[in-house]
């Protein structure tokens, strides 16, 4: 058996091209690093502005314990077991939010995915509710979500009564908004 070589016409661009591919990894590596350290830039000064936050770093600082809060020297970061505090800035919490909710990468998870994807690393007060709320607002998720019931039955018509009276049907509408003098 002998081997000949077949051009193709779909030639990915990593076998074509390896040396411009670490180039171009070691742009997005850059510039990812650049994003992170944005963010911790902006966690940094907004730990520092808030007032409990302030307090629990000046006893860290004097080498007190504070139960469940620690300080990552390297990073400069407040930890609360174990995860980046947040403080109460909500441009900070919906950056952190876009980030593991909106990107591309993350993929629009449901309420779950993203409230665990984002407890494996940040914290911050009222986490849980401020999550699920932003998930269940999503426009594109509510767009593309699958439905989940099953389908609606069918309308049955009422049959035609023999006279006045003879049969009777009530629709119960609920939840009407008030409508000036019409109530």
């Amino acid at each position: 058996m002998s081997g000949r070589h077949v051009p193709r016409e779909g030639v990915d661009f990593i076998s074509k091209n390896p040396q411009n591919f670490h180039q171009l990894l070691k742009q997005n590596e850059i510039n990812e690093s650049r994003v992170f350290s944005d963010l911790v830039d902006q966690i940094q000064k907004a730990v520092w502005q808030e007032k409990y936050y302030k307090k629990i770093l000046k006893k860290l600082a004097i080498g007190e314990s504070v139960s469940d809060y620690s300080f990552e020297p390297q990073a400069k970061l407040l930890l609360f077991k174990d995860r980046v505090v947040i403080p109460s800035n909500h441009e900070l919490q919906l950056d952190i939010l876009q980030k593991h909710h909106d990107s591309p990468l993350a993929g629009h998870p449901d309420q779950e995915k993203t409230l665990k994807l984002i407890k494996r690393y940040f914290y911050w007060a009222g986490m849980n509710k401020i999550i699920k709320d932003y998930v269940s607002s999503c426009q594109q998720c509510s767009r593309n979500k699958n439905i989940h019931h099953k389908k609606f039955g069918l309308l049955k018509p009422l049959q035609i009564p023999y006279g006045p009276w003879n049969s009777l049907s009530m629709d119960f509408i609920t939840q009407l908004p008030l409508s000036s003098n019409f109530d």
